[in-house]
């Protein structure tokens, strides 16, 4: 399990700042070190545990980019066109072992290898055969055009994945290109997830006039999942200081990470708090982050604990900037820092220096076709729907307190948060 000492989030003030905590977490979580080799098809998502260096050259071998007609430079017309006899056929699969004879050239495709000699193609539309079937090539074509060299995208030997790189789709195609058919990757992080309250009733179950039915559990699950993590589901634990203690310290010794929603505020019936410090170490329970102030993290025999709010929005956006990074840094992966992309604002906003806010907001392509942030027209950070109905998150840093029409901003695309 991941093993924190009791002092890794320590910080003096009243509530850090989103770049303090992460930086705090993802330089003082220690890395998970059991790993396990998986096959490409489920490598996707997983942190890459060694340097990956090209074993072959990409390509392999020297090919044609295009359909035409290859030859010799030598034989390049120059100032006016010339006709070639044709010599030879060779398709993508197929094997050119002979070299074109001089003044001469062959038909050729996109991907076959080029003949011997041959350093130059061009392309079967800018070519036309006369009435004795020879191939007419037109003057001022450059040595070597439409022709890929044998290395030209990765030579042999270059380190091409990293490790600590999250795998995507593209490095696993990289991996399959070199002939690889597994990754030795670190094995999934188990996290273990339940939400508190009594005002909860988990889909399925029956609900009471006053309860909801708790979304939050499901929407972090899927977020996790999409980490590549392996979660446990742990239900709904009730507002009650024992039970949250023990439901803890049951978790805490077979999991990497405990997450937690809800209960997390200063209420007097908010109990995670309480019972995180009756069985372990809470050393921070508020960031400078709207929505999402209310953030716990602490450590429980060695496994840290994230605390995030009970309102689904804070949730979201408190997980894409804290959960996150934390599992990252559990499996040893490199930093992936969101980068918002600058476009222009659409909509007026007012807010208080020193803390960092997210504004959820729609994207829309305007007269003179910038983009625009429109914003959605209500802020509650309950409201599931503003997330259902918008593209992303406008961030707005500490030092901004207004927003006008017309001004640049930086956004988040929700695709690019997981």
């Amino acid at each position: 399990m991941a093993q924190l000492s009791d002092d890794c989030f320590a910080f003096g003030g009243p509530m850090m700042s989103v770049d303090e905590a992460v930086g705090l977490i993802t330089t003082r979580v220690n890395a998970i070190v059991d790993l396990e080799t998986v096959a490409l098809v489920d490598a996707d998502g997983r942190v890459l545990v060694r340097d990956v260096a090209a074993p072959l050259p990409l390509p392999p071998f020297t090919n044609s980019a295009v359909d035409g007609y290859a030859l010799r430079n030598a034989d390049l017309p120059e100032s006016a066109e010339r006709a070639f006899p044709l010599d030879g056929r060779i398709q993508a699969g197929g094997l050119a072992q002979a070299p074109i004879k001089p003044g001469h050239t062959a038909r050729i495709f996109t991907g076959a290898p080029m003949p011997p000699d041959a350093d130059t193609v061009f392309m079967q539309e800018d070519v036309r055969i006369d009435d004795s079937g020879r191939i007419v090539l037109p003057p001022g074509l450059k040595r070597g055009a439409n022709v890929r060299p044998a290395g030209e995208d990765i030579p042999q030997g270059h380190v091409a994945l990293r490790a600590g790189q999250r795998l995507r789709p593209q490095h696993v195609a990289l991996a399959a290109a070199f002939g690889l058919t597994g990754l030795e990757v670190v094995r999934r992080i188990r996290v273990a997830v339940f939400s508190t309250g009594d005002e909860l009733a988990s889909p399925g179950e029956p609900r009471t006039a006053s309860q909801l039915f708790d979304s939050n559990r499901f929407m972090l699950m899927a977020m996790l999942r999409r980490l590549g993590c392996e979660v446990s589901d742990l239900g709904i634990l009730r507002d009650e200081q024992t039970s949250l203690a023990n439901g803890l310290k049951q978790v805490a010794g077979h999991h990497d990470l405990i997450l937690t929603t809800g209960g997390v505020s200063t209420g007097e019936e908010d109990h995670v708090k309480a019972a995180v410090e009756s069985i372990g170490s809470l050393v921070l329970w508020r960031m400078a982050i709207k929505p999402g102030r209310p953030v716990a993290m602490g450590i429980i025999g060695g496994t840290p604990l994230i605390g995030l709010p009970g309102n689904p929005v804070a949730s979201f956006v408190t997980f894409a900037h804290v959960v996150r990074p934390t599992v990252l840094a559990l499996a040893g992966g490199l930093p992936e820092p969101l980068t918002p992309i600058p476009l222009r604002a659409a909509f007026t906003y007012k807010k208080k220096a020193g803390r960092r806010e997210y504004v959820r907001a729609s994207l829309r392509r305007a007269q003179d076709g910038a983009l625009e942030a429109i914003k959605f027209p209500r802020e509650g950070a309950g409201l599931l729907s503003s997330l259902v109905e918008t593209d992303g998150l406008v961030e707005l840093g500490e030092d901004i307190t207004n927003v006008e029409p017309g001004q640049d901003v930086g956004f988040l695309s929700y695709a690019g948060l997981l």
